[in-house]
């Protein structure tokens, strides 16, 4: 991107924020499903026979939302903050709707499906991954607003 004048744009492009925020993204989402089981005492998936499928598809699914919708707010002129909300629940979104998904793929009938769906709509799983989106959707945003130039040693300028 550059501005009006012709001149390169200081600062992060929007291809490497979105790297580098979808990285701390599902970082943050393991860090979150972690400390909650441990805290809970109690797996992300608790129905019988499901296996690791669900928790995959809904893995994939939020981090590919909060990648895809990270992408169009940075490349916005001035991303505002507040689209870290809006990330967060469509990343929630995400993750419950691959779950369900997950679920069936596996077998498992539409009642249970949507009852491991519910359990983590509900639940602090939930709140976790939502969590997660929000912070590194923030400090994607914030990456992106900042218009810094590289550090440069004092024989590198040019003045």
């Amino acid at each position: 991107m550059t501005p009006h004048d012709g001149e390169p744009q200081p600062g992060v492009g929007p291809g490497l924020t979105v790297l580098f925020a979808t990285t701390g993204f599902f970082a943050l989402f393991i860090l979150g499903l972690g400390v909650v089981t441990l805290a809970t005492e109690t797996d992300v998936v608790t129905a019988p026979g499901l296996g690791q499928v669900p928790g995959v598809f809904a893995s994939l699914s939020a981090t590919g939302v909060f990648a895809l919708a990270l992408a169009t707010v940075v490349r916005s002129v001035r991303p505002h903050a507040v689209n870290a909300l809006w990330i967060g629940l469509a990343v929630g979104l995400a993750y419950i709707g691959g779950l369900w998904v997950g679920a069936v793929f596996t077998g498992a009938s539409l009642g249970t499906a949507t009852g491991v769906a519910a359990r983590i709509a509900t639940g602090w799983f939930g709140v976790a991954v939502v969590a997660a989106a929000v912070v590194a959707a923030g400090g994607g945003i914030a990456l992106a607003r900042t218009r810094r130039r590289r550090p440069r040693w004092p024989w590198e300028r040019n003045e």
